[in-house]
This record gives C-alpha cells, structure tokens and sequence, in this order.
C-alpha cells in the first residue's frame, strides 16, 4: 500500500542520523592556543563543554533505545509517523548546536548563561515531546504493532519518556535563576532515560 513504510528501513536511516550527531557533539571541545600556556588548567576550564557532551550523548543514547524499542515492535510506518520520525530527526541533528552554545554561554556572563541554558533544555524538551508523540500514535493505531508487541508495551515506552517532560519544565523554570544547577538537572534527565529498562518484545 502506498502509505505504507518499511520501519526496518526507518530505524536504519535514523541509526544513521543517531550515530552522526552523537559523533558531531565532540568536535566542539576544544582548548584556545591562549591557555596552553597552563595546558591542565586550560583543559580544567572546559569543565562547561564536557557537561555539555555528556548529557547531550546521553540524551542521544537515552532516545535511540526508546527509538529502537518503539520500531521493534512496528510491522510498518504509517505516513504520519514517518513525518513525526523525520521531524526527530530534524532535532536530533541540531541538537550539537544547542550542545555547543550551552558550552560556551556557561563561561559567560549571567544572561549569555540563561539564554544558553534555556535555549539547551527547550531543544531537549522538544525531542523528549517528539518521541512521546510518536509511541502515543503508535498506541492509537494497532495494525501498525506486530502480532507479539502489545499497546501496553508500546504505551510504556510512551510513558517513560513522559514524566521526563515534567522534569524539562521544571528544569527550565529553574534556568531563570540559576543557569548552571538547571544544566546539571539536564545531565541527570539524560543519565535517568539512559538507565531505564525498556523490555523486548515479545516473539522477536
């Protein structure tokens, strides 16, 4: 049928965007020729880019295994989830741009560090949004599920990305008055969905 998608094909492509950006967020680390003149004190101070890397490859890593377990248990894409997995896809590959602004604003001024962290943790929130959207639809149209993987599987892996959306809130709002103990609110959001257990489906 004609809006029909093959999600191997899906979940291959994405990979493939997954593996990119995560290679990418490194390549903004760096220590300016200015500091090398005290080189471990220089590499100290990037502390910032470092926060920045971790949370975001975690917040990757975190995202491919819902992405993974999700497509896992699909017989085949409908047209809209295939729009709602290239519109992840779309904020995936972005994602080292808020990764390096948030590096460097937390080595600036007050406002250059809000702005940056707000900018970070709205990218991060509407990644979180997309992959909740996407196992959410999935829940309403049944024929797109293989025969073992069930509604309530597909519903959990919804489920646990959702309280995360709270928590990016929550984050968000601290921001505001404290740039850089939001920052590290994102890294442990990103270290939680790492650590979540998503189970296989049934009969794969």
């Amino acid at each position: 049928m004609a809006d029909r998608f093959d999600s191997g094909r899906m979940e291959a492509f994405s990979d493939g965007v997954f593996a990119i950006a995560i290679t990418l967020l490194v390549l903004d680390i760096s220590v300016p020729a200015r500091e090398f003149d005290d080189l471990w004190a220089g590499i100290a101070d990037q502390w910032p880019s470092y926060l920045a890397y971790v949370t975001s490859f975690a917040t990757i890593g975190g995202l491919w295994s819902a992405h993974h377990a999700l497509f896992r248990r699909l017989r085949y894409a409908d047209a809209t989830l295939m729009r709602l997995n290239l519109l992840l896809l779309l904020a995936v590959s972005f994602l080292p741009f808020p990764t390096s602004l948030v590096g460097d604003g937390l080595r600036a001024d007050m406002d250059a560090e809000r702005t940056a962290v707000l900018f970070y943790g709205a990218a991060l929130f509407v990644i979180s949004s997309i992959v909740t959207a996407m196992c959410r639809y999935a829940v309403r149209r049944p024929e797109l599920l293989l025969d073992g993987a069930t509604k309530a599987e597909v519903d959990e892996i919804g489920t646990r990305t959702q309280p995360t959306l709270a928590f990016y809130g929550l984050v968000i709002l601290l921001a505001f008055l404290a740039p850089r103990v939001a920052a590290f609110g994102f890294l442990v959001i990103a270290v939680a969905a790492v650590m979540r257990r998503v189970t296989a489906p049934q009969g794969v």
